[in-house]
């Protein structure tokens, strides 16, 4: 009996949570700031560092340089758009949505989950813009490459949609925005994503939650400098654990209140 009744309550809480998640995608869409900064940024970073005339001919693992430098643009414009989505969640406590949710039949976890599920949309636009304006400026990969970089590219960076989450419920409103964009850059060139580093910088770097999302996202280019595959898939596997348990547990104080 209690099957039964289970079953028109699972259902009934499914599409609660694909109503929400459909609402918030339409909000994303609207938000003209958001989009311009998701589509155009990345690739114009892609266009001002990738397209020295030498990168093009310039071999590097199994492509070239250009496609060195989109692939990491690519990452870098993923880590962006899927923090930012993340960390919208500051602006819904400071207007009080969070805790009106709470008062929903919705679930703490769909509301996570639709959260991060937003956050990757916007990753993935974010890549798709960067790759499309590569492949017409000359980057060059073969094809498994390309393919599998794109996919390292956006899955590797729900670590930052977690990231962005952990952060929106850690500072208020007013904060959160205007550190994002100098936290990321540093994380960025701590960690190797934007030049290759050396010598003892590069045994620091790994600790860096960029760092396991950069090499994993090159490795097929052939070519990983000297970087250890093990040690990205531990890097990304802790700090995904990381960001995700202490996003919970933001939120569950947050909205306890």
């Amino acid at each position: 009996m209690s099957t039964v009744v289970s079953r028109p309550v699972r259902t009934a809480r499914a599409h609660r949570g694909l109503g929400f998640l459909r609402l918030e995608l339409r909000r994303m869409l609207r938000n003209r700031r958001t989009m311009l900064f998701t589509l155009i940024m990345p690739p114009l970073f892609f266009v001002i560092f990738g397209l020295r005339s030498d990168y093009r001919t310039e071999s590097f693992g199994s492509g070239n340089v250009t496609g060195y430098v989109m692939v990491s643009m690519a990452v870098y414009g993923a880590m962006l758009a899927t923090t930012s989505g993340g960390a919208m969640v500051a602006i819904e406590r400071a207007q009080g949505w969070s805790r009106q949710l709470r008062l929903t039949p919705l679930r703490p976890t769909a509301y996570i989950a639709t959260k991060v599920a937003v956050a990757m949309v916007l990753g993935l636009v974010s890549v798709v813009a960067v790759f499309v304006v590569g492949a017409a400026l000359g980057a060059q990969l073969t094809a498994t490459a390309w393919v599998f970089c794109f996919l390292l590219a956006w899955i590797c960076s729900l670590v930052f949609a977690a990231f962005g989450l952990f952060i929106g419920y850690l500072l208020p409103s007013e904060n959160v925005m205007q550190l994002l964009g100098p936290a990321l850059a540093g994380l960025s060139f701590a960690g190797g994503l934007f030049i290759p580093l050396h010598g003892w910088f590069a045994t620091v770097s790994t600790v860096f939650p960029t760092y396991g999302v950069a090499t994993l996202a090159r490795m097929p280019f052939g070519d990983t400098a000297g970087s250890s595959i093990a040690a990205a898939i531990l890097n990304v596997t802790v700090w995904a654990t990381v960001f995700v348990t202490g996003a919970a547990v933001l939120f569950r104080r947050d909205t306890a209140r």
